[in-house]
């Protein structure tokens, strides 16, 4: 009710008539059942852009510790304002716990859910796409479902006035991907990577962002430097990966 209530009342009625967003490819999304829209991450604007913009309702995974409010007032109203709207936590402390913390996401697209997710798992730290991770390509095979492409375009949110600011943004979304004959191999490392790699290729298609062999975070981190990851500039996701082999019939 209430995600209905935010999205039709107060965030679609700015995005697209006072930002003047528009979406293109929609009808590639199902319009029932659970499905993955996978999409590149230019700023925080794509997370309110996205769901304002498509008619299926949008769950996001966010991090657990943001469900906990217990950082004053604010972090409370957000972990209000997160469960009202039907988003639910994710571990994202890597190995097992991360495994295990999939459930709420999986929960989700088992009963019909549509899950948004960001594969690079970081903004941009630069405006290009960077290497995704496996995620996505795990909750995909786990759960047995699509994974439609996305793409935000001019989604960077600036001040107008002093006010937060996205000038027409536009969501593209791809036809969907299907990769049905790898679904249970989730603890495949070899068919994570290509099924991640693909489905950046597909981003990376709609999108038409440079794209660099690397970690956006390792850039945020200083680990890697702008050089570094000039260094790493390939001319789309997945050519350096093979498909995997499937075991005989």
């Amino acid at each position: 009710m209430f995600y209905t209530l935010f999205k039709n009342a107060i965030f679609r009625p700015i995005i697209k008539y006072l930002y003047g967003a528009r979406v293109e490819g929609e009808q590639h999304i199902p319009t029932a059942g659970g499905v993955i829209l996978a999409s590149n991450h230019l700023d925080a604007g794509d997370t309110v852009v996205l769901p304002a913009m498509i008619r299926r309702q949008v769950t996001f995974p966010a991090k657990a510790e943001l469900f906990q409010g217990n950082r004053g007032p604010f972090s409370k109203l957000v972990a209000w304002f997160l469960r009202a709207v039907g988003q639910v936590p994710l571990d994202r402390s890597g190995g097992r716990a991360s495994l295990d913390g999939l459930a709420p996401v999986l929960e989700v697209l088992a009963r019909g859910g549509c899950v948004g997710i960001y594969p690079e798992g970081t903004r941009s730290p630069d405006g290009r796409l960077y290497k995704g991770k496996t995620g996505v390509a795990r909750m995909a095979l786990a759960a047995e479902v699509p994974i439609v492409p996305v793409a935000m375009k001019n989604s960077q949110v600036t001040r107008k006035a002093g006010l937060p600011w996205i000038d027409h943004p536009v969501v593209v979304i791809g036809e969907p991907l299907d990769f049905s004959r790898y679904y249970g191999r989730v603890d495949d490392p070899r068919t994570l990577r290509w099924v991640t790699d693909q489905v950046m290729a597909a981003i990376h298609d709609l999108s038409g962002q440079t794209y660099v062999e690397a970690y956006g975070t390792s850039v945020k981190s200083g680990s890697l430097t702008p050089t570094e990851a000039d260094a790493r500039i390939l001319s789309r996701p997945g050519v350096n990966t093979k498909e995997p082999e499937l075991p005989p019939a």
